[in-house]
């Protein structure tokens, strides 16, 4: 019985922290949701958190330059509150899965992915500047 009492709260705490881990992932945006969102002059602040050289061989048009390893101690550049949506994206996703994690721990409470990063923005023939 007592066995049976450890596995059913090991198996609900297991559960729980499942449910928990998946409520905190970072929302995506689709590559093309967010060229038509610049289309359109709806587009959220776009956070590029590669290189600077990276930056200058093309970016996102609209895009805000931070490299991510700096981004802990630049956040008072970013031109939004907290409450605001911000799109972050690097090459491929490493560092903008680090940059996500600095943006949430600094309170800002709508961050999203850009699915595919630039490699895939890029790729599709997506406007750059």
């Amino acid at each position: 019985m007592r066995k049976t009492k450890l596995f059913l709260a090991v198996l609900v705490f297991t559960v729980v922290a499942c449910q928990r881990a998946e409520s905190q992932a970072v929302a995506k945006i689709s590559n093309q949701a967010l060229a038509d969102e610049i289309k359109n002059g709806k587009a959220p602040l776009i956070l590029d958190v590669r290189t600077p050289e990276e930056f200058q061989a093309g970016h996102i048009p609209g895009a805000v330059n931070i490299p991510h390893d700096q981004l802990a101690s630049r956040l008072s550049e970013l031109p939004i509150s907290k409450f605001d949506e911000v799109v972050v994206h690097c090459e491929k996703g490493g560092r903008a899965a680090k940059a996500e994690a600095v943006l949430e721990g600094a309170g800002y409470t709508k961050v999203e992915d850009l699915q595919g990063h630039m490699h895939e923005w890029r790729d599709s023939g997506l406007p750059m500047q």
